[in-house]
């Protein structure tokens, strides 16, 4: 009646094979991108601190370059200007030399 079809066995090692190089090949594009945006992330933080005055451009935690480019050095030097010009007053109005 009906013709007996031969049945063949499939090969999977090849199908084994692709898929476990595109699943390494995803993880190894994941791993990179995850990488890129920690360096990027890295890169935007420092440029952010330095823009806004966080941290020093060139590495000065004090001294005049310190106070003149950040907003820690700028507000240290306000307030020890401040501090000194109260006690240089207090000195003036009760007559104390240096």
């Amino acid at each position: 009646m009906f013709p007996q079809r031969e049945h063949r066995m499939t090969d999977l090692s090849s199908i084994t094979t692709s898929a476990t190089a595109f699943v390494a090949s995803q993880t190894a594009q994941l791993t990179k991108a995850a990488g890129d945006a920690k360096d990027s992330f890295a890169t935007a933080l420092t440029r952010a601190e330095t823009t806004i005055g966080i941290k020093p451009k060139a590495g000065f935690t004090s001294g005049p370059t310190y106070e003149a480019t950040t907003l820690t050095g700028q507000t240290k030097a306000a307030f020890n200007k401040t501090i000194d010009g109260t006690i240089n007053a207090a000195k003036s109005a009760l007559n104390i030399k240096p």
